[in-house]
């Protein structure tokens, strides 16, 4: 028993920092949006949707994130995550978009949301 409460002090800063660490792995990801940003600005076929305008939609969509990141499940945060990291240049406004998607799809009542295909087939019967 001695043994244990004096380890008690020595574990409560391993604690701490390892709380610390949790909170700072959950944050907005990183990315360099500079290559899509480039990209879009190369092949700007509409008008006004250049680099600068590229630029301007991904601090804007980073800003949201970081507002609004607490509100997104862990589990949408790692899947939306890996989307934009599997492929081509990732993005803060496809991040958003995902993430948006995900939250509004939990939103819908039971019988809208189609997880398995009981759903879709009772509205085709109900025509």
């Amino acid at each position: 028993m001695k043994l244990t409460l004096n380890l008690m002090p020595a574990l409560l800063p391993v604690l701490l920092l390892s709380s610390q660490i949790v909170l700072a792995a959950d944050q907005v990801p990183k990315f360099d949006t500079g290559r899509i940003c480039h990209s879009a600005g190369a092949a700007a076929g509409m008008a006004g949707r250049d680099t600068a305008a590229c630029e301007r939609d991904e601090i804007n969509a980073r800003t949201t994130l970081e507002k609004e990141w607490s509100q997104f499940t862990p589990s949408d945060k790692a899947r939306c995550g890996r989307l934009m990291t599997s492929g081509g240049g990732p993005s803060y406004v496809d991040l958003l978009t995902c993430l948006e998607l995900a939250k509004q799809v939990k939103e819908l009542p039971a019988a809208d949301q189609m997880d398995n295909g009981g759903t879709v087939e009772k509205s085709r019967r109900a025509k």
